[in-house]
């Protein structure tokens, strides 16, 4: 048994139906039995597949939060530094117990663990809304592409101006002159490296096509053809609500950037991750809601369950290695997963990161 003290969470996260519980350990003493009280359901240690994705984000999410934090010191912007150390210190340790898996995330948005945590949890909540519309429709808004020091105020234009479209048509609504509009919206944006610009733009699932094609000319017309063009506006039907939800709700920046966004499906150059870019996206959501609903609100919930507590004296203590890319047991040093990266995968997170380039 080991003793180390930690602070941890419960986390339990699996496919898109599975949701990660908060809590914490800690190590304590139960009468005359040492040992650390864990929290929540935890997660199935015998999952060979679920640890494998653990590990594989875990790599990756490392790996680029040491290049974001090498971007930070090069920028001078150390107040950034802390988020991205969260990020890498996320999982890091883990505890096993009675064939489950408890341990601590860092909800920070650099973090591929959290971010497919925050999905599914997304996905749960608004799936059964979403499935009850009739004929919904897949939307997207854009403007056209920015400089990095432009970022910040054509954001803030983008959801002053979706604002005042979704205003005007519920004080419509209100008259009887017309009706509110209804959807759920995610901003995201993406990075060009040939023309080092950013696309920032609005995806958008609402209940039918007038809906849709409301939203599209309205953007139109209040961004006019100096700001954004009407070929770069799309509206779709949607047939598989489930995956329309993921591609809203799919966190807000890629990680992994084509070298050519234009010819990304002929391009034989393999992604590469555009650290310092990818920064600047990072700076530009900084104290923005990412995911939002509009027009509507969920049910209430009754569940009040809370996730169980349990005092655990025969326990593993497993911890990140960055160098194996696994959870290595504190007391025999064997690996909790196995995991090998492939090859194109460790080729992106060595030559492929890219400093430089925003």
């Amino acid at each position: 048994m080991t003793k180390k003290k930690s602070n941890i969470s419960s986390y339990c996260e699996g496919n898109v139906h599975t949701l990660a519980l908060s809590g914490t350990t800690e190590n304590q003493s139960f009468g005359n039995q040492p040992g650390k009280w864990v929290y929540g359901r935890g997660a199935d240690a015998n999952d060979l597949a679920l640890l494998h994705k653990w590990a594989k984000r875990k790599m990756i999410t490392q790996k680029v939060a040491l290049a974001l934090i090498d971007v930070c010191d090069k920028k001078g912007a150390h107040e950034r530094k802390q988020s991205y150390w969260n990020a890498y210190h996320c999982l890091s340790d883990m505890t096993v117990a009675n064939g489950r898996i408890y341990g601590k995330y860092c909800k920070t948005r650099c973090c591929t663990i959290c971010s497919a945590i925050r999905k599914a949890t997304m996905v749960n909540k608004y799936l059964p809304v979403i499935r009850q519309w009739e004929n919904p429709y897949f939307v997207t808004l854009t403007v056209k592409a920015q400089k990095h020091h432009r970022l910040n105020f054509i954001m803030d234009g983008m959801h002053k101006a979706f604002r005042q479209i979704k205003d005007t048509h519920k004080k419509r609504d209100q008259r009887g002159t017309g009706k509110k509009l209804i959807g759920l919206r995610s901003l995201e944006c993406n990075f060009n490296p040939i023309a080092k610009t950013y696309n920032p733009h609005f995806h958008i699932i609402v209940p039918d096509r007038e809906t849709a094609k409301t939203l599209v000319v309205d953007w139109q017309r209040k961004w006019t053809k100096k700001f954004t063009s009407s070929y770069a506006q799309h509206m779709k039907e949607i047939y598989n609500c489930e995956t329309a939800l993921i591609e809203v709700v799919k966190y807000g920046s890629k990680i992994f950037t084509e070298p050519d966004v234009k010819n990304k499906k002929d391009s034989k150059t393999p992604p590469a991750i555009y650290i310092d870019a990818l920064d600047n996206i990072l700076t530009a959501f900084d104290g923005r809601k990412l995911l939002q609903s509009f027009g509507f609100t969920l049910p209430a919930t009754k569940d009040n369950t809370k996730p169980g507590e349990t005092f655990i004296t025969d326990f593993q203590e497993k911890f990140f290695d960055i160098n194996c890319n696994d959870w290595i047991d504190t007391e025999n040093g064997k690996g909790l997963t196995g995991y090998t990266p492939d090859p194109t995968l460790r080729y992106l997170l060595g030559s492929g990161i890219d400093l430089e380039k925003s």
